[in-house]
């Protein structure tokens, strides 16, 4: 699935990937703000705007829950990133 051969272990313990149910930044959403960009939580699907975006809610989400890893949301790119060990890999 993954195509990095060594993988931290937030990353190496992903048998799925999650993707997103809606194209939109859930928190965004309630304040009426614009997103550049989405990413997917992996451990509980929430879908949240980058750091390129003026709310940053993927990272904030990461600071607040410890979810580690997200998935772009972006149509086309498949690649996970883990905040907690800054390693990135395709799949």
């Amino acid at each position: 699935m993954l195509k990095q051969t060594q993988l931290c272990t937030h990353l190496s313990a992903l048998t799925d990937v999650r993707s997103a149910q809606e194209y939109v930044c859930e928190e965004c959403i309630k304040t009426g703000d614009s997103w550049v960009h989405l990413r997917t939580c992996q451990t509980c699907g929430t879908t949240l705007c980058c750091d390129s975006s003026p709310n940053r809610h993927a990272t904030r989400h990461y600071h607040t829950s410890q979810h580690p890893v997200v998935a772009s949301a972006e149509p086309g790119e498949r690649w996970l990133w883990c905040y907690a060990d800054e390693q990135m890999a395709g799949y």
